[in-house]
């Protein structure tokens, strides 16, 4: 292919068609092509590339490339995911954030990489009863920080009262009323048929004394 079919233009002796033409074909060129299109533009020109400011896309900081984790980094993730199976098949065990922390927290468990392979390997199983509530709140809290799971974070967000409708304010209100004056409901009767009992004997052995 000659520059012209490179840029895919016309041969021109315009700069600024040919400029546009590179730059319009840069946008969208992997790096072989833009080694390609700055050849083509200066064999069409004579002169070196430069790129317009105007039409220079903006571009963030390149994310850090996950790395892959090596022998020994693997052997500890390997270890780590036993110990979780195990807690898992212990229903007593794996209510108490203590052990979890102890098993998660424990160099070099507690490095990015490895908590991200980890985050990665349990979250099938895990993060699901983080949150339908299979755990305590101090478990799931802990896990959904820890592996940087928001949506657990989310699940446990507690509900601000400020927030709730009147009408729904004033129904428990009511209940809570409802629920403070039912035992006194309840314990008002004993007494009653108690006092009536009582007025019954004295009745009968007043009866007894007069006869």
């Amino acid at each position: 292919m000659n520059c012209w079919e490179i840029l895919g233009i016309e041969p021109t002796g315009d700069r600024d068609q040919i400029r546009q033409a590179y730059e319009r074909q840069l946008k969208f060129a992997s790096d072989d092509e833009a080694r390609r299109l700055d050849e083509a533009y200066r064999e069409a020109t004579g002169t070196e590339p430069v790129v317009s400011t105007r039409s220079e896309p903006e571009r963030g900081p390149e994310p850090m490339p996950e790395r892959e984790l090596d022998a020994s980094e693997a052997q500890v993730v390997r270890e780590v995911v036993i110990q979780v199976k195990a807690l898992m098949n212990d229903h007593a065990r794996q209510q108490d954030a203590g052990i979890w922390k102890a098993i998660l927290c424990e160099p070099p468990a507690d490095q990015l990489p490895l908590r991200r392979e980890l985050a990665r390997q349990l979250e099938p199983q895990i993060r699901p009863m983080a949150e339908n509530g299979s755990f305590p709140v101090p478990v799931a809290r802990f896990l959904g920080e820890w592996f940087d799971w928001f949506s657990v974070r989310e699940t446990l967000q507690e509900p601000d009262p400020r927030t709730y409708p009147e009408s729904d304010m004033t129904d428990v209100a009511a209940d809570e009323m409802d629920t403070e004056q039912q035992p006194q409901m309840v314990n008002f009767w004993p007494a009653v048929i108690g006092w009536v009992i009582g007025l019954a004997i004295l009745t009968a052995l007043f009866g007894g004394m007069g006869g």
